[in-house]
């Protein structure tokens, strides 16, 4: 057969079927929009709303302010562990719970004022975190999650990440890689995000505010060495966004896996959820004693 005569049977053949149906009086349904086998996906394109959180702690603004971000939320439930008997554990209930607990540990010492990026189950955009942080003038931003190994049971432990685009190891690299795409994995896109943005942010954060969040790191491996259980590397680096604040220093706090046996157990009692928040509190003060204390010496 042809090329011509093959072409000739696929243009002739619809109009030599439609003809025949109208002799027969046969009705031939012609798919048009609006029918109802057409399948309609309604995505969040982050109509979410940027509300700033209320300041809770001394009405004085010369006090230092903490921001405290409770990872994931809403939709997006984060890492997910199973104990046994087949209970469930998500990582948004987790880093929630600490989150209040640090809250209320500040409060009670006085002296530090205190914002949550969340105070309840909701979704939040990874760009409004340190945007928060940003907007309300914050002296500090903890976002503070808690990661899964998998299968592997036998890996637990808490760390600290700071804001580097080179990752201090490979691991790191795949949690920053997990946590960067969270947004896009609920459906979420923020209008204005740039690579070029991001760079600039990341050249600006690794200046002073760098040096202030390595130093408030290692005031938390410090304070919690007999407190806390921490991973064999706790001091880990990676181009995380929710970093990437220029103007304050911020730290991801990892507090342990929900993959984790014992890491569970800690994360989810009270007096584990105690133990977290007096030695995160006492990092924070130690920090602002220091800050307070080398400003005084430069006056």
């Amino acid at each position: 057969m042809s090329y011509r005569t093959l072409l000739l049977i696929v243009l002739l053949l619809p109009a030599a079927l439609l003809a025949g149906a109208r002799v027969l009086g046969v009705t031939i349904p012609i798919p048009h929009w609006g029918r109802d086998y057409v399948q309609r996906f309604v995505v969040d394109a982050a109509a979410v709303p940027l509300e700033l959180p209320a300041i809770a702690g001394p009405d004085d603004p010369s006090r230092p302010l903490v921001v405290i971000d409770a990872g994931h939320g809403g939709r997006d439930p984060g890492a997910i562990g199973t104990d046994p008997e087949g209970k469930t554990f998500a990582e948004k209930d987790i880093t929630l719970a600490l989150a209040l607990a640090l809250r209320e540990e500040l409060l009670r010492g006085g002296g530090i004022r205190v914002a949550l990026t969340r105070d309840d189950d909701r979704i939040l955009p990874l760009a409004y975190r340190p945007e928060i942080a940003r907007q309300l003038d914050a002296d500090l931003f903890i976002s503070i999650h808690a990661d899964s190994a998998g299968e592997r049971e036998d890996v637990s432990g808490a760390s600290i990440y700071t804001l580097s685009e080179e990752a201090s190891s490979e691991a790191a690299a795949r949690f920053a890689a997990r946590e960067n795409d969270a947004d896009r994995l609920n459906g979420i896109a923020i209008d204005g995000a740039s690579e070029a943005v991001s760079a600039i942010l990341v050249e600006l954060s690794q200046q002073r505010t760098q040096e202030d969040a390595l130093d408030f790191s290692a005031l938390v491996l410090r304070e919690g060495g007999d407190k806390l259980a921490f991973h064999s590397q706790p001091r880990r680096a990676a181009a995380l966004a929710v970093l990437r604040a220029p103007d304050v220093p911020s730290v991801l706090f990892e507090s342990g896996f929900v993959t984790s046996l014992s890491d569970r157990a800690r994360l989810t009692t009270a007096q584990g959820r105690a133990d977290y928040a007096s030695v995160l509190a006492r990092a924070i003060r130690v920090y602002f004693a220091r800050r307070a204390s080398a400003l005084a010496d430069r006056e």
